[in-house]
């Protein structure tokens, strides 16, 4: 569930749209190369994505999704030399997108102890996921992820509150909260419920983040120096790519320590 670029045919670069922006210096619209697009399908600014404006594509996360619909479901038949695979391709794309980052979820769920009570349901949901990832292009297309995705999250939000609940005291709730800005410097969220919490630019140096929910947690440009993330719950790379830390922030493993982090 980790991007491999080398055997995709650089569909978040053509499938998906972006909005000039601080994230992106262009408009560009779905289904159309991004101008950086090599004809090998790889980026001709990769290592100075953030200097020349693109901070957005840095901090994007298929997890595998690529690399699934270009060598599985298609066969690794590539849309520049199969031209009527294009439309199709683009509009899988997204759809096995959502699909991987559940597989994350769920995968990451199934690890934790903790959720043991909900394990067989997790199991279950894993087997479905999977059964449609492994789909071709046309059930892809029809599938109801939306309906899959909320029963998972079903037993995402239990698994958050089996793990958190060994987190002793009373635990903060910041569920979808805007945070945006906020100076949060070493304030006490272990066993927090940071679910789709804004914290755009917050400032969150120093913060206790133990075992804290962050699944969908929005930490662009938020401050995360010699904060401790150890046991966040479904913490993404995408999530550590967008903040800035320093060689004092503590992360869960299985994450690595964005390049770009002060040492």
């Amino acid at each position: 569930m980790k991007a491999d670029c080398a055997n995709c045919f650089a569909l978040c670069c053509v499938a998906l749209p972006f909005a000039r922006s601080a994230d992106f210096a262009v408009d560009k619209a779905a289904g159309t190369p991004c101008t950086n697009l090599q004809q090998d399908f790889r980026c001709g600014i990769h290592t100075r994505l953030r200097d020349s404006g693109f901070p957005g594509c840095t901090v994007f996360d298929c997890f595998g999704a690529g690399q699934q619909v270009s060598q599985v479901t298609f066969g690794g038949r590539d849309w520049r030399a199969h031209p009527e695979t294009r439309q199709q391709m683009f509009e899988v794309f997204p759809v096995q997108r959502q699909l991987h980052e559940l597989l994350f979820y769920v995968t990451e769920a199934l690890t934790l102890p903790a959720a043991r009570p909900v394990h067989a349901g997790l199991r279950r949901a894993l087997a479905e996921t999977e059964r449609l990832v492994a789909a071709d292009a046309a059930a892809l297309a029809a599938a109801d992820v939306g309906a899959l995705r909320q029963g998972i999250n079903t037993l995402l939000l239990k698994t958050s509150e089996l793990v958190r609940a060994q987190v002793p005291g009373r635990k903060k709730n910041h569920r979808g909260a805007d945070l945006m800005g906020a100076r949060l410097a070493g304030a006490r969220l272990a066993g927090a419920n940071l679910r789709g919490a804004y914290l755009i630019a917050a400032d969150l140096s120093r913060a206790d983040l133990r075992t804290a929910d962050l699944i969908g947690a929005d930490f662009r440009d938020a401050d995360l120096a010699g904060a401790d993330l150890t046991g966040a719950v479904f913490l993404t790379q995408a999530q550590l790519n967008a903040a800035r830390g320093d060689a004092a922030t503590r992360i869960p493993p299985g994450l690595d320590r964005p390049a770009h982090w002060r040492a």
